[in-house]
């Protein structure tokens, strides 16, 4: 019901918004006179830059759709190859004591377990291309075991949430864009996007412990994420003794051949079982493409919505807002520069990488600038919540999501905060 009325949303604020450029263009002398407020032939054409906004991002969903059938088929038909050989099942059981107590309506060792762990591991190592087909096979899983079929299970809500607050260990493809952009000091967004991403994760999981009434005190909840913990700050060690190239190296690398091992891993398993390896992989691929038409029109609906409300210029009144607000109280604006990345994210991927790489390339500011450092956390600490949530419900016919798209906001809501008081500490 909220993505209801979030959905509905998004149209009633840019025709608003769009009018109010109408109107402003119409008395623009009155309006330059009176409060000095200029308006120009751009804001008359507000309403056709909307129509065409929805046109292109209906065509741009489609567009996304078909470049991840291809990545959903090989990773459905190498989950499939790991259900068959017992690998998913060694994962459900490494990680089963702490997902049964996050998850306590799931059977002991679910497969859904090693599909949610495969999921938040490729989110982690920044590879966004394999997490997104692992998290709908986690999805598919999850739904076997929902009662009501329209409606978001608890586990469902859990695991979704997790995933968009988005623990991220190894930011490769934001070190890649930095690399590409001839940033000097590529690497310096290691450790702010991990701690940004570690608070945004926190506030996710309690938020929707607390709706859950989870208790995170358990020992084995403690002992868990104490050794995460400790994990992450070995490796924050062992990073802090390398160059900036070394790290860039380091994370590349590496992150690629943990997803690689795991393919081979996987196809060992199965072959030790004596499976077929690869008619399982076949039949696991079959279902990607099946799963990425079921998403098209959830897809389209998000992105036409949040194309319609950009090209009205409401994200622009919103940022001149935020900015004008910080300014009357008198604190640091700054940021500002790189909040239409942060504002930007939970609504559309594209459109906040491409807010980032505006930044890049402004000879204003550049990736090695405040703003830039800056907008390349905040493009590592927030998730595309929204499109989340309408890929990965739409997939499995979801359409009461009850409070996950709340708890969703507040853990972008914390990261999008801890990455501007990071980013000040370390860079400002």
């Amino acid at each position: 019901m909220v993505l209801n009325y979030i959905w509905i949303g998004f149209f009633l604020v840019a025709f608003v918004v769009a009018l109010i450029r109408v109107i402003g263009y119409l008395f623009r002398d009155f309006f330059a006179d009176a409060l000095g407020i200029i308006f120009t032939e751009v804001d008359l054409h507000v309403f056709k830059d909307m129509v065409d906004a929805s046109f292109s991002m209906a065509t741009a969903s489609v567009d996304l759709i078909i470049a991840l059938i291809g990545v959903m088929v090989l990773w459905l038909g190498i989950m499939k190859v790991g259900e068959d050989g017992g690998a998913v099942n060694i994962i459900a059981r490494i990680f089963g004591p702490f997902f049964n107590k996050l998850f306590p309506e799931l059977p002991k060792n679910h497969q859904s377990i090693g599909s949610m762990m495969m999921n938040l591991s490729a989110n982690m190592l920044g590879l966004d291309n394999a997490a997104t087909p692992l998290g709908l096979k986690a999805m598919e899983d999850l739904q076997e075991l929902n009662v009501e079929k329209d409606k978001a299970s608890n586990a469902q809500i859990m695991f979704l949430v997790l995933n968009t607050s988005g623990l991220t260990v190894i930011p490769v493809s934001i070190l890649a864009y930095r690399v590409a952009a001839e940033s000097q000091m590529v690497s310096v967004i290691f450790l702010p996007i991990l701690l940004a991403t570690y608070f945004s994760t926190l506030a996710g999981l309690i938020s929707v412990s607390i709706y859950q009434r989870i208790n995170l005190f358990n020992k084995t909840v403690i002992a868990y994420i104490g050794t995460a913990t400790a994990g992450i700050a070995g490796l924050l060690w062992w990073f802090s003794s390398l160059t900036q190239d070394q790290i860039t190296e380091v994370s590349s690398f590496g992150g690629n051949l943990i997803i690689f091992l795991i393919i081979i891993s996987f196809l060992f398993l199965a072959f030790r079982k004596k499976i077929d390896v690869y008619n399982s992989f076949i039949e696991g691929a079959k279902d990607g493409f099946n799963v990425a038409i079921k998403i098209i029109p959830y897809l389209v609906a998000m992105l036409v919505a949040i194309g319609v409300f950009r090209a009205s210029g409401a994200m622009d009144m919103v940022i001149d807002g935020i900015k004008g607000l910080f300014s009357l109280v008198g604190l640091n604006t700054d940021f500002v520069d790189a909040l239409p990345v942060a504002l930007m994210k939970p609504l559309s991927g594209s459109g906040a990488r491409g807010a980032m790489l505006e930044i890049y390339n402004n000879p204003n500011f550049g990736p090695d600038s405040f703003a830039g450092l800056l907008s390349s956390v905040f493009q590592g600490s927030t998730e595309t919540t929204f499109y989340t949530l309408a890929v990965y419900f739409g997939a499995v016919g979801i359409t009461r999501t009850r409070y996950a798209v709340v708890c969703g906001l507040i853990a972008d809501l914390t990261g999008i905060i801890a990455a501007i008081l990071i980013a000040y500490l370390f860079f400002h």
